[in-house]
C-alpha cells in the first residue's frame, strides 16, 4: 500500500512542476491560480511522501519519489511545453526509469 502512496506522491510532484510551468507563461489572476495549484500539489506530495516512508526505507523511497517527478516532468515538458525529445534525453530518462525499477526490486 505504501508503494501506491509513494507513486501518488511522485505524481503530485509532477503536478506541482506542471503548475510552475504554466504559471511562468501567465499573469494576473491566472498566475495566482496556478501558484495555488502548485501549493496544493506540493503539500500533497510532501505529505504522501512522509506517509510512505513510515514503512518504506528512506534511502529507497526518496530516490523513487524524485525519479517519478523527474521522469514525469521531462515527459510533460516534451508533450505540453514543446521541449526537445532528443535521442540522448530519452536515453537518459530510460536509464533513470531502469534505476527506479532496480531500487524497487532490491528494497525489502
Amino acid at each position: 500500500m505504501n508503494w501506491i502512496i509513494l507513486i501518488l506522491a511522485g505524481l503530485c510532484e509532477v503536478g506541482f512542476t506542471f503548475c510552475l510551468g504554466r504559471a511562468r507563461t501567465v499573469t494576473g489572476l491566472e498566475w495566482w491560480l496556478w501558484m495555488g495549484g502548485f501549493l496544493v500539489f506540493t503539500f500533497l506530495s510532501m505529505g504522501l511522501l512522509a506517509k510512505a516512508i513510515q514503512t518504506l526505507p528512506l534511502g529507497t523511497a526518496y530516490p523513487v519519489w524524485t525519479g517519478i517527478g523527474a521522469v514525469g516532468t521531462v515527459l510533460l515538458g516534451i508533450v505540453y511545453f514543446n521541449e526537445p525529445a532528443s535521442f540522448w534525453r530519452l536515453f537518459f530518462i530510460t536509464t533513470l526509469i531502469a534505476s527506479i525499477v532496480g531500487l524497487k526490486m532490491i528494497s525489502n
